[in-house]
């Protein structure tokens, strides 16, 4: 008796489990567009402030130089893979913004259902992946060669940039940096890696990977921290070095 007893209640719980499950809803998740962080129409541009960081006198200084940079979409046309992309030409004056726009380049941007892709030196990266989530990760390096940048740079930091797992952080309503208020902004946080950093031991290696971008709605790149360097204490040698590069570029003006 007993045993038929708990035998019927426990048909009883898988039943009402199973009509709890089939007659409960099913969660939608709506993801924003990307379109809505990455506009794209001809004559769109943004000016940026831009912090280079460079290591002179053989790496033994480190100098700040300013400017200021503008990007504007010029035109729809093809890529080399016969996709839909849009120029991008990029000018260069100074920090005050007196002088007049000196022509730079130009790299492309690819936008796909899930993802945009910016090809720029010949290095392709995944910008952009849905879904737009905090804490949503993609490999956005994976077309990049082995050491993009052995040929400039004497150092390491590039050595597994292709393993790189872009992640969206928290969404802000608001972002400030230098005195900009940046409105419904998406941070990727693309790597953020370091030994030795600041250099407290002179006698020991230490290197810096910091790779940051924030995007703004209804605008597109808003900031950008792109730093790479790496510290050799040359023991055998006269001086300890740096070597490597650092950007930052933040939004001041948009049409």
């Amino acid at each position: 008796m007993r045993l038929t007893y708990t035998l019927r209640n426990s048909l009883l719980v898988v039943i009402t489990l199973t009509l709890f499950s089939c007659s409960g809803k099913k969660e939608e998740f709506v993801t924003e567009p990307l379109s809505d962080f990455m506009v794209l129409q001809p004559g769109k541009y943004i000016t940026y402030r831009l912090d280079s960081l460079v290591f002179t006198n053989f790496g033994k200084n480190t100098e700040i130089h300013r400017y200021q940079m503008k990007h504007e979409i010029d035109a729809e046309l093809v890529d080399n893979l016969g996709r839909p992309s849009w120029r991008v030409y990029t000018y260069l004056r100074d920090s005050a913004g007196t002088e007049l726009w000196t022509p730079m380049g130009s790299y492309f941007i690819t936008p796909l259902a899930q993802r945009i892709e910016v090809t720029d030196d010949n290095l392709r990266v995944i910008k952009l992946q849905l879904p737009i989530h905090e804490g949503f990760q993609w490999n956005g390096n994976t077309y990049l060669p082995d050491q993009p940048y052995a040929e400039a740079y004497d150092f390491g930091n590039d050595n597994d940039m292709k393993t790189w797992n872009f992640t969206y952080d928290a969404f802000e309503p608001v972002s400030t940096y230098q005195g900009h208020n940046y409105i419904d902004v998406r941070t990727i946080i693309q790597q953020d890696d370091s030994f030795n950093v600041p250099v407290v031991d002179v006698s020991a290696y230490g290197y810096k990977t910091l790779a940051i971008e924030k995007y703004a709605k209804n605008i597109g790149m808003v900031y950008r921290k792109y730093e790479m360097w790496e510290y050799q204490p040359n023991i055998s040698g006269a001086n300890p070095y740096n070597t490597g590069f650092g950007v930052t570029l933040w939004m001041i003006d948009h049409n």
